[in-house]
């Protein structure tokens, strides 16, 4: 099988397949990721084309959907070298149409394609914990399964194609939500001369818990933002949503809103740090500090 997308969290994800016991060739523009790959006993591929004409199954992790667009549908990609049979898993955070846009052209050339968006971050590529939402044929899926097993833990099949694009937008909906309410809280708390500490941990017994609380409330308190997942893709993925929600008649005000404070962190220049740096909009507005 071959990965394309070696990055923060398909270079874990590659490994956690060669840890499975697949025979994993990788191709990425960095030379670094691919000697890491070859490290832990992976093969490198010279080129997008190169791979595709060698794997029977093929998965994408790329940043954004022009990416994905130009190594699957660009001129010598993916569907151009692939054999008939390949399966073929885009694994990166898309719009849906582009989803359903690629199962349309590689059906074309009897490919089967999934869209397998994942949802955990750098921590759960890493551990192979990732949650995975799955559109396509629920044939595909089924033989894929081993496959997207090896990476992640609740792995479920969604709907046909775009299905698992549509679901991951709803994903990025609820956590980014959940980022900017508990950014408020914190600020509330901290405005009123509340302790911090006590005080999110008894929200987190309660009907408030969350796992982003659980999770990020501590790097938040701390003003700590090292990246588990970038402010910039967290940015690029509410655009994905919006859009989406629109193309459907579909009002999503608090969405929006949010929207608009991730938005301002990257014009702030926090596009690199870790998404709950939504804090630093808040702390901004008051003069606290910024990112």
């Amino acid at each position: 099988m071959g990965v394309i997308g070696l990055g923060a969290m398909g270079a874990p994800m590659a490994a956690n397949l060669v840890g499975a016991g697949f025979h994993v060739v990788g191709y990425n523009r960095s030379e670094a990721a691919l000697g890491e790959l070859v490290r832990r006993g992976g093969e490198a591929a010279s080129g997008v084309a190169d791979l595709a004409a060698r794997c029977g199954l093929v998965i994408t992790m790329l940043p954004d959907s022009p990416d994905v667009r130009e190594v699957v549908l660009g001129e010598g990609a993916v569907i151009d070298h692939a054999q008939p049979g390949t399966v073929l898993i885009d694994m990166s955070t898309v719009d849906p149409g582009l989803a359903v846009e690629i199962d349309v052209a590689a059906r074309q050339r009897d490919i089967r394609t999934l869209d397998a968006p994942v949802s955990g971050g750098e921590t759960g590529a890493i551990q192979g914990t990732l949650a995975i939402m799955v559109g396509g044929e629920a044939s595909v899926f089924e033989d894929a399964r081993p496959v997207l097993e090896a990476m992640g833990t609740t792995v479920v099949h969604v709907g046909p194609s775009g299905a698992g694009q549509t679901v991951k937008a709803a994903n990025q909906l609820l956590v980014g939500g959940h980022i900017a309410l508990l950014a408020e809280a914190i600020r509330f708390l901290e405005a009123s001369r509340i302790q911090l500490e006590p005080a999110l941990n008894v929200l987190s017994g309660g009907l408030a818990g969350s796992r982003v609380l659980e999770r990020k409330a501590p790097m938040m308190a701390a003003r700590k933002f090292d990246p588990s997942f970038r402010a910039e893709l967290h940015h690029k993925d509410m655009g994905i949503l919006l859009r989406a929600a629109r193309d459907s008649n579909v009002p999503l005000p608090i969405t929006a809103s949010v929207g608009q404070l991730f938005s301002a962190l990257i014009a702030m220049g926090g596009g690199a740090l870790d998404h709950s740096a939504l804090l630093s909009v808040l702390d901004s507005m008051v003069g606290v500090r910024g990112p």
